[in-house]
């Protein structure tokens, strides 16, 4: 990673952009462009956005950004292959501690509710019907008041 990272220092360098110049056009952090510059990849929160960062690094600064993705592949390949089995085993054995630790497990394709207040349904049962009843009060009273005054002017419905 570092030789990836001197190269574009050396271009970025050669064309007389500084890393501020070069992290407004990018909207990135100055620390994002030094990190990948030195080689640091534990700056990233993960491989996939070093990977495009560096994609997009490389075409701002006018590479070929599929010859450095392949280099960055290449390096990538290297470092997870000298990775023992048992390396491998205690990294998962404490990211499942980590999610284990008072958290919920969850399938990334399952939805969570997040709500923090919930209505119970026997409330808004007991609020529709009382809407309904007083909906109904109100037509009866109306149907019952018109029903009375057409009796005192002597109009009578059957």
């Amino acid at each position: 990673m570092k030789e990836i990272g001197e190269k574009l220092k050396e271009t970025r360098e050669a064309m007389g952009v500084s890393i501020e110049e070069a992290s407004e056009d990018l909207n990135v952090r100055p620390s994002q462009i030094e990190a990948a510059e030195s080689g640091d990849i534990k700056a990233f929160k993960d491989i996939f956005s070093l990977k495009f960062f560096i994609r997009d690094y490389s075409k701002y600064l006018g590479l070929n950004y599929d010859e450095m993705i392949d280099e960055f592949n290449e390096y990538l390949f290297d470092y997870t292959s000298k990775l023992s089995l048992e390396d491998i085993k205690k990294a998962a054995n404490a990211d499942k501690k980590e999610k284990l630790k008072g958290k919920k497990i969850s399938s990334p394709y399952t939805s969570s509710d997040n709500r923090k207040f919930i209505i119970p349904p026997i409330i808004i049962y007991i609020l529709v019907i009382s809407i309904l009843a007083i909906c109904g009060y109100f037509v009866y009273d109306g149907l019952s008041d018109n029903n009375d005054n057409n009796v005192k002017t002597g109009n009578i419905i059957e």
